[in-house]
């Protein structure tokens, strides 16, 4: 009978949304009696090395015959194309963010990734997603049949309710991602420099190392906005403190450049946060109206009103708290989307999965 072997890149245990998807699938298929086991692959993926792709190959081929290797796109995307064919069969895709579509990429190196995702998830046998837009994506530009994705959004732990900064005339901003270009960090601190002259300040958790050189143009901007008092960055924390950190927030804000769900709009929605987000993504897209305010990415005006619009209305802002409080109820869980993503893996073994 197939089992499931987690294939991925580096730290499982890193503060990003995509290894803590990662993760609950593992704890959620434990739970469900879901035979599964995580394979640790070297951590130089998505420019891995020739000795990296080598001890790659030899990880899997020393898998059972018939487990079903589920990849991580962080390294599935960065194959050869006769690694990919020689495990084909039992190939499958998880996809949370096309490699070549990450902000911040020379042309050289976007388009070596373009050609070999394009070509991995070719030979894939299938393919997950972690949002309808990320699949469009991959229809559209990588050339994978609809027939061959299966859609598996980010569950939700449900959450108690956000108390706040308990400081009503000076809202406290909450933003949560690691400090690289795509997360538009950027184009919120000019948004904020703008608005000054409003009462504010803001947290926000990500880790620094994954774009050292991003992180220091953030500090040295906030430097040099005279914001170094009101902007706290913490870098990535631990989930007791984020969970502290969601709790004294009234306000969330992701100035996203692009994201392929963006699984922080919905742990926000959990809280009864109100919400200001750029449409980056299907998370963004998919928020009720009602708890949150939009705006196109990278438009750094659009963005400054819509801030000093919910810091200038302390009734609006728990207007739209309590409409995501409403929803929060209806948030998909966990339990949900591993299911969906292990009968993915193992529709082919005859086994009915949930």
């Amino acid at each position: 009978m197939s089992a499931i072997v987690f294939a991925i890149p580096g730290d499982i245990d890193a503060p990003t949304g995509g290894y803590g998807y990662d993760r609950r699938l593992l704890s959620e298929w434990g739970k469900a009696g879901i035979e599964a086991r995580h394979l640790a692959l070297p951590g130089s993926f998505p420019f891995p090395t020739e000795a990296d792709l080598a001890a790659t190959e030899r990880l899997l081929a020393e898998t059972a015959p018939d487990d079903v290797l589920l990849v991580d796109g962080l390294a599935c995307g960065a194959f050869t194309g006769a690694l990919a064919a020689r495990f084909a069969d039992r190939l499958v895709a998880l996809v949370h963010h096309p490699l070549a579509l990450e902000t911040g990429l020379g042309c050289d190196a976007a388009d070596a990734l373009r050609r070999s995702e394009t070509l991995a998830l070719r030979h894939a046998r299938g393919v997950v997603t972690t949002s309808p837009a990320t699949r469009s994506a991959l229809e559209a530009e990588f050339e994978v049949p609809a027939g061959k994705i299966a859609v598996a959004i980010p569950g939700t732990d449900s959450a108690p309710r956000a108390k706040g900064s308990g400081q009503s005339d000076t809202p406290h901003l909450l933003a949560v991602g690691s400090l690289i270009p795509r997360k538009g960090y950027g184009t919120l601190l000019e948004a904020l420099a703008a608005i000054a002259d409003r009462p504010w300040t803001l947290t926000i958790v990500g880790s620094p190392d994954y774009a050292p050189a991003t992180a220091a143009d953030l500090r040295g901007g906030i430097a040099r906005a005279g914001l170094a008092e009101r902007i706290a960055l913490p870098g990535g924390v631990g989930t007791d403190r984020l969970a502290q950190l969601y709790d004294q927030a009234d306000l969330f804000v992701m100035p996203s450049l692009y994201e392929g769900y963006g699984m922080v709009l919905t742990e926000a929605l959990a809280r009864g946060l109100p919400i200001v987000t750029t449409l980056s993504g299907a998370g963004a897209e998919a928020l009720p109206d009602a708890a949150a305010l939009k705006v196109p990415p990278r438009d750094v005006a659009a963005l400054a009103k819509a801030l000093a619009r919910l810091i200038d209305a302390p009734a609006e802002r728990r207007q739209r708290a309590d409409a995501a409080w409403a929803a929060a109820g209806n948030l998909q869980r966990w339990s949900e989307t591993a299911r969906i993503v292990a009968a993915a893996c193992l529709r082919d073994d005859g086994r009915k999965v949930g």
